[in-house]
């Protein structure tokens, strides 16, 4: 009897095993390489193996549930970090740490209204991989005023713009925002994170990144400004260089 329970145990033991094997299986072959590069990140002088693979929330559809980077690195390892699901992820190869090693940048749109996009920066140097990560959005403060304006406020700057919308005065009447020129109730403008963050030459030698923030009034498609700001990696942290307020051709005034 108990040799008989022994090899039944057994048996389950090994079906077990081997339904695990085929979901392990099909659930590799679900992930899709969406790009393949070759490039020396580690240091060493001899290329890896960067891609980008992706699972698609549904056969055929574009969003992307899981994406993940994935390296076979010149030693015969492979390193592997999950990212958050989007669209159209993609890899820039540039110094941004400034330590003479490419780092790996990955961009992926959210498909969001405003436009956003998630970033990440990844170093393999001396076969370590590191999460470098990149500046936080700019802390943006932002509300309606009586008379169709608004005012911005960087607070990383101290930064303050009034913005005259009294061509949109029409449109706030009706949908409320305003009446007779006055603010209904008090209304904060909409500030978006960044729907571009890209590396730039900065001082004609080291690499920086420079993003892109939206402001939007009483709905994304209201859009007042861009806040663009340029960061520089020091010391092991992003520094602020630099912000321009972005409003086209309407009139501000600054304080």
């Amino acid at each position: 009897m108990k040799k008989e329970m022994i090899f039944a145990l057994a048996a389950l033991f090994f079906m077990t095993l081997s339904i695990t094997g085929v979901y392990a299986g099909e659930n590799n072959s679900k992930w899709k390489t969406l790009s393949k590069n070759s490039m020396d990140v580690t240091g060493d002088g001899k290329d890896d193996l960067i891609e980008i693979r992706g699972i698609p929330y549904e056969e055929g559809q574009q969003f992307l549930k899981e994406i993940q980077l994935r390296i076979s690195a010149s030693n015969g390892q492979e390193y592997k970090t999950d990212l958050d699901g989007g669209y159209n992820p993609q890899v820039q190869f540039v110094d941004l740490n400034h330590d003479n090693v490419k780092d790996m940048y990955v961009s992926i749109d959210t498909g969001g209204s405003g436009g956003i996009s998630n970033h990440y920066l990844y170093t393999l140097k001396d076969f370590k991989i590191t999460d470098l990560t990149v500046p936080d959005p700019l802390v943006i403060n932002g509300q309606f005023h009586n008379g169709y304006k608004a005012s911005i406020t960087i607070q990383e700057t101290g930064k303050s713009v009034t913005f005259d919308l009294r061509n949109r005065g029409m449109d706030y009447e009706k949908s409320g925002l305003f009446i007779n020129g006055k603010l209904s109730e008090p209304t904060e403008l909409m500030v978006d994170g960044y729907s571009s963050l890209k590396p730039v030459i900065f001082n004609a030698e080291n690499y920086g990144l420079t993003g892109v923030q939206a402001i939007s009034g009483a709905y994304h498609a209201d859009w007042i400004a861009n806040v663009v700001s340029t960061w520089m990696y020091e010391n092991g942290k992003w520094i602020l260089k630099d912000t321009k307020i972005m409003e086209g051709k309407r009139k501000k005034n600054r304080h």
